[in-house]
């Protein structure tokens, strides 16, 4: 169960401070969160929220955590943008008797976004190499 707060560094911003997040909503299998210190005409939201379909070892899990973020646009300084990612898991439960293979999955893109090759440190900047292929439109 997440907590009412989320304000011991469980999310950081891209300088690698954190940023703290309060429950605003749950219903059923979705929670949203606020950003505590947003800007009220600017939302900064985090959602999670799980569904499943499907019976017996048919039956999949399907969970998303999705950030929406409001800022300014830069051109004219007047329109309100929302940049966004969001993350799905497609997790076969009905034919898995453990967690283990939606853990590797979620460490292979972990470790591809928030890294580069060898090197075992967190890259909280956007230069890892998933990161950037994402930021930048590249392959």
């Amino acid at each position: 169960m997440l907590p009412e707060a989320l304000n011991t560094n469980e999310i950081k911003n891209s300088a690698g401070t954190e940023v703290e997040f309060t429950r605003l909503d749950s219903d059923g299998r979705t929670v949203e969160y606020a950003q505590v210190a947003e800007t009220p005409y600017l939302k900064n939201r985090m959602k999670i929220q799980h569904r499943e379909v499907g019976d017996g070892i048919k039956r999949v899990r399907q969970s998303n955590l999705r950030f929406d973020k409001q800022s300014l646009s830069l051109v004219d300084n007047l329109t309100v943008v929302t940049t966004s990612v969001s993350l799905t898991l497609n997790a076969p439960v009905g034919a898995l008797t453990t967690s283990a293979e939606m853990a590797t999955v979620l460490a292979y893109m972990m470790s591809f976004l928030a890294s580069l090759g060898a090197n075992t440190t967190i890259l909280y900047d956007g230069t890892g190499s998933g990161a950037k292929s994402l930021i930048n439109g590249s392959l």
